[in-house]
């Protein structure tokens, strides 16, 4: 007759290693793929109601990419007296009231309470190229940011997403000694 064969304390003990090995080597790159961020911040319009004082203007956009979101900042002029903002999903328009086509499934309209024209009328920001003011190919949220226009001492752009996303919309004043403004930054996560 044939008996079962009982296997070793140490061979046990190696392959319960290896099976262990092999499981936490399917689940770690998921986990480093997508890190947990924790992220709570919802996708509802944010508002700022102030009134930029007289002085303070667009200086720049820029982008960067992070491991949770994507990052849009607009540079001010300065930071005292920068009044307010609207950052909302939505259709995003021009003063005309016609709708902004952007690249994404979702269209987040961006209004800053400040113009990008000083108290001449001089531009203090104009892209080089409207409908692509930052090169976001290869970002996992933004497709694309778009300048609407500035008019009536406001600055209108549009962020194209890949979908509606969490959002949140920050007011950064610049280092202290650098010389420079006020930022207004929007991330927006990757995932719900």
């Amino acid at each position: 007759m044939n008996r079962p064969r009982r296997l070793s304390r140490t061979t046990l003990t190696l392959v319960l290693a290896a099976v262990g090995a092999l499981v936490v080597g399917l689940v770690s790159p998921a986990a480093a793929a997508a890190p947990n961020c924790g992220i709570t911040w919802g996708s509802l319009p944010r508002a700022d109601a102030g009134l930029s004082a007289e002085g303070v203007a667009v200086t720049g956009v820029r982008a960067g990419r992070h491991d949770c979101y994507d990052r849009l900042v607009v540079d001010l002029s300065r930071f005292a007296g920068f009044g307010g903002y609207d950052v909302g999903y939505g259709p995003v328009e021009g003063a005309n009231g016609v709708p902004v086509p952007l690249r994404g499934a979702a269209d987040l309209a961006i209004s800053l309470h400040a113009p990008a024209y000083d108290a001449q009328g001089n531009a203090t920001y104009q892209p080089a190229d409207p409908a692509e003011v930052v090169p976001v190919g290869g970002y996992r949220t933004f497709r694309q940011v778009a300048w609407v226009g500035s008019f009536e001492g406001y600055t209108i752009l549009g962020l194209g997403t890949r979908a509606r996303l969490p959002f949140r919309v920050m007011v950064l004043a610049a280092a202290p000694g650098t010389g420079q403004g006020a930022r207004l930054v929007v991330d927006v996560a990757h995932r719900w």
